[in-house]
């Protein structure tokens, strides 16, 4: 069993290396403007998964992920030279979409806003539906008649 930091240090360096190869090395036109945000590696150290962002519209991100495939081979012969394990992990290459999710999270957010204002708005003006006190209360009298019999003093009650 290979230690957790032992593997977390390892997928660390394969972003750092895989980010430096993307910007020196790879001079593919297709490759438009790349951000590597994470990395992860199995335990056996054999299969990293490389997670990026692509600032542009879909044909952009397109030609990015094929741009990335083609490249797979010196990328990974660069990780495996540059970390000395015996066996080179193979590289999986997923478009990380942490901006649209934020987006949508944001969108969201912002109609539960408006709904909590438009609710707002409405209870403002609003009156109860029945009477004001929506309790029956005891009369009066029979209050009157318990105060008067508590004031006697306490000979006269029994």
């Amino acid at each position: 069993m290979t230690d957790p930091a032992k593997v977390r240090k390892h997928a660390e360096r394969v972003r750092e290396l895989v980010a430096s190869v993307v910007r020196t090395q790879i001079k593919d036109p297709r490759l438009g403007m790349i951000t590597i945000t994470d990395s992860r590696i199995t335990a056996d150290l054999r299969d990293a998964t490389v997670y990026y962002t692509v600032l542009g519209d879909a044909a952009a991100q397109a030609g990015t992920a094929a741009a990335l495939e083609s490249a797979k081979g010196v990328l990974r012969s660069t990780v495996g030279k540059a970390l000395g394990l015996r066996h080179s992990p193979t590289l999986t290459f997923i478009h990380d979409d942490v901006q649209d999710q934020a987006k949508h999270i944001d969108e969201v957010l912002e109609r539960a806003r408006n709904a909590d204002a438009e609710v707002q708005r409405l209870a403002a003006g609003a009156t109860y539906a029945g009477d004001a006190q929506p309790y029956k209360l005891d009369d009066d009298d029979d209050e009157d008649d318990d105060e008067v019999a508590n004031d006697a003093p306490i000979e006269e009650r029994s």
